[in-house]
């Protein structure tokens, strides 16, 4: 069951893959450029560890607070991906998560599902 994680509300483009007990994860400098290319960016990812969209079941993204354009294009492409690809998403804050003083990128599908997080659901949080 393969997972990818997609953070573009930080200082940086972050990604992470999770294929059962394998991790891998990569950054990019936050950037309009990246912002623009992020499907290629996630797709070069993919290619390096031998995957394909198609591979992944599960995307999780970060909703914010942060950057509204990273989030904007962020949010926009994996609603591409699900419309394109039918891969189901879950969008998650870190302020979903209550009472936990650190998140690692790995537990995000677990948060997600104690916190009970919603399946195809975007509300995105923007800083002003």
């Amino acid at each position: 069951m393969t997972k990818l994680i997609i953070d573009v509300a930080g200082e940086d483009i972050f990604l992470m893959i999770i294929n059962n007990n394998d991790i891998y994860n990569i950054s990019h400098k936050n950037s309009k450029t990246n912002y623009e290319k992020l499907m290629i960016l996630i797709n070069e990812f993919l290619s390096s560890k031998n995957m394909k969209l198609k591979d992944i079941l599960t995307i999780y993204v970060n909703r914010g607070p942060g950057s509204f354009a990273g989030i904007r294009n962020s949010l926009s492409t994996v609603k591409a991906i699900h419309l394109a690809k039918k891969i189901d998403y879950y969008c998650y804050s870190s302020k979903d998560f209550k009472d936990i003083s650190e998140i690692k990128y790995e537990n995000i599908p677990i948060l997600c599902d104690k916190f009970k997080i919603k399946k195809n659901l975007i509300n995105p949080i923007y800083i002003s």
